[in-house]
């Protein structure tokens, strides 16, 4: 494989992307950094496809991405390969307001292997070429200029080990038929609304024991002023307001910008400067949560009460006995809501219940709902039985 030299300059990096745009497929990764700032600060870009890579400089002076941008978005003829590639995504998202497409996320496809749930690239690597990574380059600091040989190598290291791995985790799909299992999860992972970071969604995140009305409309409030404060000012939001205060403010709203000098978290020129002002106004626009944005209950699924709960265990235990039968991820065939779900009594819109999920899993977790399955020992060992009323 030719290893280009580090790419800064745009005709460069031009010609290359138009070499690529007639690959059918080029695998992806980025470095960056990310704890003093809001967004993403793009660091570096590694493409490769079989016959050739490179690193490119997104801070290389007067350099222009779009012939990049525009492989990674625009081009629908060449597959981007990832992996894990959800924070790669989203700074793409961030430059262009869309995602790759058509992509694959080598992580998604391990679980379909039953590589495991999260495997880490390092370890897929080693599993699948029999080669060790070289670790040395992981945590430095590539914000810097220049940038030595090694961060280059390591990093160019990345997406060449991609380019050889992807071809053979698709011959093993292939020869399994599982490679149609991925094509919903590689739907929702490119889907731009993961990424759209939407201020008025931003309470979603933030942990909080209340569910009053009240609480989480101001939650709810302040949590898309600080949102939009970090934006700003390119700053963390937690440089802003720690998740912890966030949550107490909302819970225990101070009567007036005065009393933020007694909010622990805060320092005490929030009662007279202009963010704490701010903060303020914000607070006092809330209104109660309505009952429609209303969060269900994280732990158990309304009407599931305390039998439906243990059949919803049940169910969670015949996930690892087909998981481990079928050699596959059981993180990928369902989630636990998605199981309490069924154990409440719900039947349509479960993607357990459509398509292979069904054939590997659904069909069996139904029957068991429904009285027609059953756990059982024999010879020292777990089984499932057809029960005799079944029978």
């Amino acid at each position: 494989m030719l290893i280009h030299p580090l790419i800064t300059d745009s005709d460069s990096l031009l010609q290359l992307c138009e070499r690529l745009a007639h690959c059918d497929f080029v695998a992806v990764d980025t470095e960056f950094m990310r704890e003093n700032t809001y967004w993403p600060d793009l660091c570096l870009v590694q493409i490769a496809s079989p016959d050739e890579a490179a690193a490119i400089d997104p801070k290389a002076e007067g350099l222009d991405l779009s012939p990049l941008l525009n492989l990674l978005v625009n081009n629908d003829n060449v597959l981007k390969v990832f992996h894990a590639g959800g924070q790669d995504l989203e700074i793409i998202y961030n430059l262009t307001g869309s995602t790759p497409h058509p992509l694959f996320d080598t992580q998604i496809a391990a679980m379909a292997l039953g590589l495991g749930e999260q495997v880490g690239y390092s370890n897929l690597v080693e599993s699948l070429l029999g080669t060790s990574l070289d670790k040395g380059a992981r945590f430095t600091d590539w914000g810097r200029r220049p940038l030595d040989k090694r961060q280059i190598d390591y990093a160019i290291g990345d997406v060449t080990h991609l380019a050889t791995l992807f071809p053979k985790m698709l011959e093993r799909l292939r020869k399994t038929g599982r490679g149609a299992w991925l094509d919903q999860e590689m739907e929702r992972l490119g889907d731009p609304l993961n990424y759209a970071n939407d201020p008025a969604l931003a309470w979603k995140r933030v942990k909080i024991a209340s569910r009053k009305p009240d609480v989480l409309g101001r939650l709810k409030a302040i949590a898309a002023w600080r949102e939009l404060e970090a934006r700003s000012k390119n700053l963390p939001r937690g440089r802003i307001m720690k998740d912890e205060t966030l949550a107490d403010i909302a819970a225990h709203p101070p009567s007036n910008q005065e009393a933020l000098a007694r909010v622990r978290g805060l320092s005490p020129a929030w009662r007279s400067n202009d963010i704490g002002a701010r903060m303020m106004d914000a607070l006092e626009a809330a209104h109660p949560l309505s009952a429609s944005e209303m969060p269900p209950r994280e732990d158990r699924q309304p009407g599931l009460g305390k039998e439906g709960a243990l059949v919803a265990d049940l169910l969670k235990l015949l996930l690892k006995i087909r998981s481990r039968e079928g050699n596959v991820a059981a993180r990928l065939i369902a989630r636990s809501d998605e199981l309490e779900q069924l154990a409440a009594g719900r039947r349509d819109g479960l993607s357990i219940l459509e398509g292979w999920r069904f054939e590997e899993f659904g069909r069996d977790a139904l029957d068991l709902v429904e009285g027609r399955l059953a756990f059982a020992i024999r010879n020292g060992k777990l089984v499932m039985t057809r029960t005799e009323q079944e029978a």
